[in-house]
């Protein structure tokens, strides 16, 4: 399972104003609910938050959120992350807190280990899920979900029914659904050259010369 820590301190400003002002001075607002609780507003440092987020998954590690005048750590998953449709900064975050045995929904990734027999043969390794959705316990979160790959041949795929998930891990999404598959080398098709034609770039055209040549041989006999 992985956890992370993370400073934040109350927040009294609300709204629009009071958020751009929190943003102006280097800071995100945020907000934390669960369990009935009360949504309590928040301010978090946006360096801080954007270096934790860089090297995390933020959708399946858990945050101890160290809120000033709280003695005790609050420890809560991300829900929600609005980002700046441009320049991809933070904006707000939403935070869920969590208690311990709870049963939660999460995503967790998808790690893809060794190399398929079929790449070495000159096929294709397509990874088609890169994250699962599962129902597990906040303490039990897993990391990521490792897949070993070596034995699969040009057309072999792994669908979710065939995953290995740990104990109590419970996946969300069709079992049918793929997660991965080796596929065959595309062969791109070579066309013979038709004297005095020049190709068109990026055409698929037939070989044309034999027609060619039986017009020929027609006029002559003609």
């Amino acid at each position: 399972m992985a956890t992370a820590n993370l400073s934040a301190q109350p927040r009294e400003e609300r709204g629009k104003g009071g958020s751009r002002k929190l943003r102006s001075a280097g800071r995100i607002p945020a907000v934390i609910y669960g369990h009935g609780e009360e949504t309590r507003a928040l301010t978090i440092d946006a360096h801080e938050i954007e270096r934790l987020f860089s090297h995390i998954h933020r959708e399946n590690t858990i945050i101890n959120l160290k809120i000033e005048g709280e003695k005790a750590d609050v420890r809560a998953l991300v829900r929600e992350l609005q980002e700046h449709p441009s320049r991809r900064n933070i904006l707000h975050v939403d935070f869920y807190q969590i208690h311990a045995g709870e049963r939660i929904t999460v995503e967790v990734p998808i790690t893809l280990v060794g190399t398929p027999a079929g790449v070495r043969a000159g096929g294709i390794l397509q990874h088609t899920m890169n994250d699962i959705e599962v129902r597990v316990s906040a303490d039990a979160i897993p990391n990521e979900i490792r897949i070993d790959v070596s034995n699969l041949e040009i057309n072999d795929s792994i669908h979710v029914r065939d995953l290995t998930l740990p104990e109590g891990v419970e996946p969300l999404v069709d079992a049918d659904r793929s997660v991965c598959s080796v596929s065959a080398p595309s062969v791109e098709k070579v066309v013979a050259p038709v004297e005095g034609v020049e190709p068109v770039a990026g055409a698929a055209t037939a070989v044309a010369e034999p027609e060619v040549i039986r017009r020929k041989k027609e006029d002559e006999e003609s």
